[in-house]
């Protein structure tokens, strides 16, 4: 086997197998668990690094093995593979750092970091598949990962979490199969092809293809969290913050939103969708999601439900950006798969700094806060600015390119949603912010729940993180117009994969 064979294998390896090593270290060696981690995840950078620059010149990677009559597991490592991949390798750094100090004095920290692991290894299969059977394979694994995580605490509200969100996921899944399934037995199961590879067995199948795609996308629906099936995301915020900080920016919603890009643009393609009339309901669906869950992001008094319901919102961004089915929305829909992730890791980075510093969980409780963590306050404040789309933040480039994208097929009606969405985005963020930095602090002070000797205003490892991720959101923003930027990429996917 070459090493372009090889390389998708490691990648998953690069974080599989230090899972697994983790597993059997004793809760004691903490330094042996840590080399662990942080070993993993920066070997995992250079690899992707090394696809990367593969793919940016034009060399295929690809790994098959037979797994099924008419499938066979595939990994293949294209352009949209790599900005899923990229995402969850940089953030899964981020977010590793955050939880050595984050659990410093916990208990199961090899349990968590073992199935933290097995978590992002499940992530970048689902991100290299390159089938659908490879992709359901990887999809139910990282259910499998994730539910120890939102149950890690072991009390009985974390453990009803954990019911809901296992009954949720594995419905979807189950839904998600029975789709790829019906299609499997039209299509069988080749791999993903640049503008589908169904529009050639439309006529004669039409009904069953309709009937296999809304069931695909109920299946993924699930993860991506789209409203009605959205109800196991805020109650899994009782998950420890990394936890929460995973679900929401890496791993499970846009597990469920990156599945949706490929049936519509991998699996059915532009023109089998358009000739079955597939995307107009997609796009009321997410329309819907994202003003919904709006509406009650502003009712929730818990910061972490705010933001949980935030994220329901943001996501179904992707999906209304794939409905679309314009180049420019398409960029702006795969663009943001990176900007709302680094935006909202950042937001629960410093929900978990509030909460393990000062015990704040309320929104209330936040007045003055910006005095006592100025640092923490200042990258929420740039999350909470990018979210509702104010420039130069990296949530300004999706929302104008959703914007324009929408402008561009004459869905106007859509601008009107994008609108009324950031003006809902402001009403729920803005007041956070104003609390933390222009409300007197609290008369009695807060009070100190952890770190309060320390030189900096938490934990060098807790505030290290956000800051990081707040810095890149400006970044990616002011240099959006970049070759190397995530938008850059995004184009390059839109013009050399969708072909549009």
């Amino acid at each position: 086997m070459t090493w372009s064979t090889m390389l998708p294998v490691l990648i998953i390896f690069s974080s599989l197998i230090p899972g697994l090593l983790i597993f059997a270290t004793p809760e004691a060696a903490a330094r042996r668990r840590v080399f662990l981690n942080l070993s993993g995840v920066f070997l995992k950078l250079v690899l992707v690094a090394l696809m990367l620059a593969g793919v940016s010149q034009g060399l295929e990677f690809r790994f098959s093995i037979a797994f099924l009559p008419g499938a066979a597991l595939v990994l293949h490592g294209d352009a949209l593979a790599l900005q899923f991949v990229a995402l969850s390798s940089v953030l899964w750094l981020m977010t590793t750092v955050y939880a050595i100090a984050y659990l410093e004095n916990s208990p199961l920290r090899s349990r968590f970091f073992g199935y933290f692991s097995l978590c992002v290894s499940a992530t970048v299969g689902i991100a290299l598949a390159g089938n659908m059977i490879t992709f359901l394979l990887f999809y139910e694994l990282l259910t499998l990962a994730t539910f120890p995580l939102v149950v890690h605490r072991g009390t009985p509200e974390a453990l009803r979490a954990g019911r809901i969100y296992l009954a949720y996921t594995l419905g979807g899944g189950t839904v998600l199969l029975m789709g790829i399934a019906l299609l499997h037995s039209i299509a069988e199961t080749p791999d993903f092809v640049p503008g589908g590879y169904v529009t050639s067995l439309v006529d004669g199948n039409s009904l069953s293809l309709r009937i296999a795609f809304g069931l695909m996308i109920i299946g993924l629906g699930v993860k991506a969290a789209l409203v009605p099936l959205h109800g196991w995301l805020p109650r899994a915020m009782v998950a420890p913050a990394p936890v929460s900080a995973l679900l929401h920016a890496v791993a499970v919603v846009k597990a469920g939103a990156f599945g949706i890009i490929r049936v519509v643009y991998d699996v059915y393609g532009i023109e089998a969708t358009t000739l079955l009339s597939l995307t107009q309901p997609l796009m009321w669906l997410s329309a819907v999601t994202i003003l919904f869950a709006s509406i009650r992001a502003l009712q929730q008094q818990d910061i972490k439900k705010r933001l949980a319901y935030s994220t329901v919102s943001q996501v179904s961004y992707i999906a209304l950006g794939v409905s679309l089915v314009g180049p420019i929305a398409a960029v702006g829909a795969i663009v943001h798969l990176v900007h709302q992730g680094l935006m909202k890791v950042t937001l629960f980075f410093c929900a978990g700094n509030f909460a393990e510093t000062l015990g704040i969980h309320k929104v209330q409780e936040m007045d003055g806060l910006g005095r006592r963590m100025p640092w923490s306050m200042t990258a929420f404040t740039v999350g909470a600015l990018g979210m509702t789309g104010i420039p130069p933040i990296a949530g300004f480039i999706s929302k104008w390119y959703l914007l324009t994208g929408a402008l561009e097929v004459n869905q106007r009606w859509v601008v009107l949603v994008l609108i009324g969405s950031s003006l809902l985005n402001a009403a729920y963020f803005l007041p956070l912010v104003y609390r933390g930095w222009f409300r007197a602090p609290p008369a009695g002070g807060w009070h100190e729940n952890n770190f309060a000797g320390q030189r900096l205003e938490t934990h060098w490892m807790l505030l290290l993180p956000p800051l990081v991720t707040a810095l890149i959101s400006i970044l990616v923003g002011i240099f959006a117009g970049s070759i190397f930027s995530p938008l850059g990429w995004s184009q390059f996917i839109v013009n050399r994969e969708f072909g549009l």
